[in-house]
């Protein structure tokens, strides 16, 4: 895949179905069994990537929303927000990477990079100092992603997934002017 014709745009109410279907596509292909608790992930899904959920977070003036489209198809996203701080980059002006997903016939394609790149780009561009995000500590294949793009570790946190209290790993990134890796 060429990274300078995916094409990368903010979304909005209009694209509260297709997210929604993404969403759930991802999270399942990248969560589910026999990786995690069919039943726990078919709980996490109706809770968290309902499209009445997506629409309220796509009205949340909080939220950041990118799609990220390839020959016309939707292949990715990510969601962003600056509205969660941890007590560690206080002192910091951060922004999160919630989620940033592909579909599994586009990863290693350099789809996730040209999204990640996006983001960095988008927080440095917007004065944020400082990039931040979680991922479940038994995903070595994101963890990996993120370390190649300077990702640190700084803490973790549970995540709920149906009945299983899971660990995410906090990881963060200093910002300086247009600094992204992997280009």
């Amino acid at each position: 895949m060429v990274p300078e014709k995916l094409i990368i745009i903010r979304a909005n109410i209009n694209d509260a179905a297709i997210l929604t279907e993404l969403s759930v596509t991802t999270f399942r292909d990248t969560f589910g069994p026999p990786v995690n608790n069919g039943e726990d992930v078919d709980r996490y899904i109706a809770d968290e990537m309902s499209i009445e959920k997506l629409r309220a977070e796509l009205n949340d003036r909080g939220n950041l929303f990118f799609l990220a489209y390839y020959g016309g198809l939707l292949i990715g996203y990510v969601k962003m927000r600056a509205t969660m701080i941890p007590p560690e980059l206080e002192r910091c002006c951060p922004i999160e990477i919630e989620r940033l997903y592909v579909l599994k016939e586009f990863q290693n394609r350099k789809a996730g990079a040209a999204l990640m790149n996006f983001c960095l780009d988008y927080a440095t561009s917007h004065s944020y100092d400082m990039v931040w995000l979680g991922v479940w500590e038994h995903n070595y294949k994101a963890l990996k992603f993120y370390k190649n793009f300077g990702f640190e570790w700084f803490g973790s946190h549970p995540f709920v997934l149906g009945d299983d209290v899971q660990t995410d790993v906090l990881m963060k990134r200093s910002l300086t002017p247009r600094a992204s890796l992997l280009r």
